[in-house]
C-alpha cells in the first residue's frame, strides 16, 4: 500500500533544522515494516540525514557550506535572484532533495544519532513543500 501527502513546512531561517517530529506527525502512524520517502519540491534547499545530538554540528555544517559556496562570489553568472540564490542551488545539488528511510517495528530504522534535517540555504526561503510517501 502507498500513502502520500504533501505538507507545507514552516518558514525556516537559513541553516540546518531537525524536522523528525514534524515529518512523523505529518506521516501519521507508521506501518510495521516499510519505507518512508521524503521529497522536497525546491532547488535552493535540501534534505539530509545526520548527527542529531550536538547542535554544534548544525552550526559547523552551515559554516562549511558557506565556505565552499560563498554568497556574492564574483564568478557567479546567475545573480538575478540575489546573492544567496546560486550558492543555494549548488548546496541543494550537493545534498539532494530526497531521502528514503526504512521502517521497522513501526519506527524509522535510523541510527542512534541520526536525524532528518531540512537545510535552508536562502536567507528568506519562505514556506517549502515536502512530499511524504509511505510504502508498506
Amino acid at each position: 500500500m502507498i500513502l502520500q501527502k504533501e505538507i507545507v513546512l514552516p518558514s525556516f531561517s537559513k541553516g540546518f533544522h531537525l524536522i523528525d517530529d514534524l515529518v512523523l506527525d505529518a506521516a501519521g502512524p507508521l506501518p510495521k515494516t516499510g519505507l518512508l520517502h521524503l521529497f522536497l519540491k525546491h532547488t535552493s534547499a535540501a534534505l539530509m540525514l545526520n548527527e542529531n545530538a550536538d547542535p554544534d554540528v548544525r552550526v559547523d555544517m552551515n559554516t562549511l557550506f558557506d565556505k565552499i559556496a560563498p554568497e556574492g562570489a564574483s564568478f557567479y553568472t546567475h545573480v538575478l535572484e540575489g546573492a544567496d540564490d546560486m550558492p543555494a542551488h549548488f548546496k541543494s545539488a550537493v545534498l539532494g532533495v530526497s531521502l528514503m528511510l526504512p521502517i521497522t517495528d513501526y519506527r524509522l530504522n535510523t541510527g542512534t544519532w541520526q536525524g532528518i534535517y531540512f537545510c535552508e540555504f536562502r536567507r528568506y526561503g519562505g514556506h517549502r513543500k515536502l512530499v511524504i510517501t509511505l510504502y508498506s
